[in-house]
């Protein structure tokens, strides 16, 4: 293992996999966020009939906005888990500042996070006659782009599982 000490704050280092690794999750959720701001901002993303018709307006665009921001924040998080903000509190925080995390405040709602993002993706996507399958869904061309937006999410569940298990090692090889 690529680990390395480093001589400022005593801490290991995340091997360099484990960070490209943590940036990619990050990378993972902007395709779909993209996708959905357009959709909530009015553009024609394919939907038809009943859909068609509830995708559209005020309430869609702050549905959409809220959760494109709640995704990527999610996925930012990940980023913890290979950057000395995930083993201390930053020191600006009040209160807290410099504190150590315990391991499992960090690896226990990761777990829970991967393994949610992992069945959402599955439910969505393995279910037979699941909501892909509605006819007023995204067809043709409009479909595979949709497609193509949310393809990524399907790494994001295994990326956060595998830096779980990395990040609760190198915390408990200390």
């Amino acid at each position: 293992m690529a680990s390395q000490f480093s001589s400022s704050n005593a801490r290991i280092v995340a091997p360099r996999w484990a960070v490209w690794a943590a940036w990619a999750t990050v990378l993972c959720t902007v395709p779909s966020c993209v996708w959905r701001l357009l959709l909530g901002f009015g553009a024609d993303v394919g939907f038809t009939g009943r859909l068609g018709s509830l995708y559209t307006g005020t309430p869609i665009m702050v549905y959409v906005l809220i959760l494109s921001v709640a995704s990527q924040a999610a996925a930012c998080l990940t980023l913890g888990l290979v950057k000395p903000w995930g083993e201390r509190v930053p020191g600006w925080v009040p209160r807290l500042g410099g504190r150590r995390i315990p391991p499992l405040v960090v690896v226990i709602p990761a777990a829970v996070g991967a393994v949610a993002v992992m069945g959402l993706c599955a439910a969505v996507t393995l279910v037979p006659n699941g909501p892909l399958e509605h006819p007023d869904f995204p067809h043709g061309t409009a479909g595979v782009i949709m497609d193509i937006c949310y393809a990524p999410l399907l790494a994001w569940g295994p990326l956060v599982a595998v830096l779980t298990i990395a990040y609760a090692r190198r915390r408990r090889s200390r």
